[in-house]
């Protein structure tokens, strides 16, 4: 058997039995070099490990995740929700509307699709369940919205597709994430309107309506996050790297200063928690590195993109082929290993046709952002549920719902790219090679 075949077959084989994604991913690398290449490669494991995690743009990973608990716990998801809900005001279907707003919002904060989730679900299941809202609905309509963080900027997973492609400009990639991550939004919020005034949810007799303006005044220091933090990256104030600690320093004047609902021992947990977070996702990113190596090296990925493009002469085709993937692939693994796993085989075909790298990357980001909610790993959906007090299985039927939504949005970003261009190249970013 060819060293290829033995390194995927020891990657995917690990998987199956349970092995950590980082870990199957190192194993299936060294099985690559042991079986492929000299004795003396394995003396690049410990070379790759560092070079994969020793990139400066990294670091804003570490940093956004800190920053989304801080917001988290800062009391910030309340404030939002009682502002939009003084917006909208009650009729039916009104907390929909909430959720995926503030979804949204919370989005340009965390950069996160499961601490949006769970940062919006404390503050509105118990909400949508007084009003009538199922459980299952509730938890699965919050998990969907909550995906978006993965488009909206500051996203993590856009950070980490702008290493691993090279030349590829991050302000532009959150530039371009904006209105996909809008009309994702949107296209959850059709269906879940929909059922709202079907099954007369949310009777506006019995819902109060909280006073706009104190709503507003306690809802501006949330509000100007995401103003601080794209404001200050599009007039050139700080690069993306230098707005995360931006934003950790701003979140922790709101939870400290503003809001008051961070102590200094508040925020060791947090830190604690923001390490711990970092350290997977750094240990993926660092054994994805020898996977990543062994696979260039042996010439595996060249081999895999060959034989995709060996399937078709038609791109459409073989785009709708790669988001199927994509698609599955989310299903059963996080943002990160999809990136790290996905992009080396993919990038050939991306060449080859002449996709363009923001928008490809932007279709990557919602497609991953759909796996999020989507059964059996669906760890949205996992965040919601266990607030919800649920079983997961009890939420597939609107899981659906909500997966057929985004998909028509998916849809449109790939028939009409310059739903993702269009911002990015008004802004003067460079979108193309």
């Amino acid at each position: 058997m060819s060293p290829d075949w033995l390194m995927i077959i020891a990657f995917l084989a690990a998987l199956l039995l349970g092995v950590p994604v980082a870990m199957a991913l190192g194993f299936g690398g060294l099985v690559g070099i042991v079986a492929g290449l000299p004795p003396a490669m394995l003396g690049t494991f410990g070379t790759n490990t560092y070079n994969s995690v020793a990139k400066y743009p990294l670091i804003a990973i570490p940093l956004f995740i800190l920053t989304g608990l801080i917001f988290e716990r800062a009391g910030v998801a309340a404030s939002l929700v009682r502002f939009a809900q003084a917006l909208i005001g009650p009729r039916h279907g009104g907390l929909t509307v909430v959720a995926v707003l503030v979804c949204l919002i919370m989005g340009g904060m965390s950069g996160s699709g499961p601490a949006d989730a769970a940062a919006v679900a404390m503050v509105m299941l118990p909400s949508m369940q007084r009003a009538g809202y199922p459980k299952p609905f509730s938890a699965s309509l919050i998990a969907a919205s909550s995906s978006t963080a993965i488009l909206i900027p500051p996203s993590i997973a856009l950070i980490l597709y702008s290493i691993v492609v090279p030349g590829v400009d991050l302000r532009a990639l959150f530039a371009a994430g904006l209105f996909p991550g809008i009309l994702a939004g949107l296209s959850l919020l059709v269906p879940a309107l929909f059922f709202a005034r079907k099954y007369r949810w949310e009777d506006p007799a019995t819902v109060e309506r909280p006073a706009l303006w104190p709503s507003f005044k306690a809802a501006i220091p949330a509000l100007f996050a995401p103003v601080i933090i794209l404001g200050g990256l599009r007039s050139g104030l700080f690069t993306p790297t230098e707005a995360a600690v931006v934003a950790v320093a701003y979140g922790l004047v709101v939870g400290c200063l503003v809001y008051r609902n961070l102590s200094l021992k508040d925020l060791w947990q947090l830190m604690s928690e923001a390490a711990l977070t970092s350290g997977v996702v750094m240990f993926i990113i660092a054994l994805a590195g020898i996977f990543a190596w062994a696979g260039t090296t042996l010439g595996t990925f060249g081999h895999l993109a060959n034989a995709l493009l060996s399937l078709s002469d038609n791109g459409w085709v073989l785009l709708g082929l790669v988001m199927v993937l994509v698609l599955i692939a989310g299903m059963l693994l996080d943002a990160i290993s999809i990136y790290l796993i996905l992009i080396p085989i993919v990038l050939p075909m991306m060449n080859h046709f002449g996709w363009n790298p923001v928008w490809f990357g932007i279709l990557l980001a919602m497609n991953i952002a759909i796996g999020q909610f989507t059964p059996p790993v669906a760890v949205n959906l996992m965040v919601t549920t266990r607030i919800a007090n649920i079983r997961l299985e009890h939420t597939v039927g609107w899981s659906l719902v909500f997966i057929g939504a985004m998909l028509v949005s998916l849809l449109l970003v790939m028939a009409f790219p310059a739903i993702a261009l269009w911002l990015p190249a008004s802004l003067g970013y460079v979108v193309g090679p």
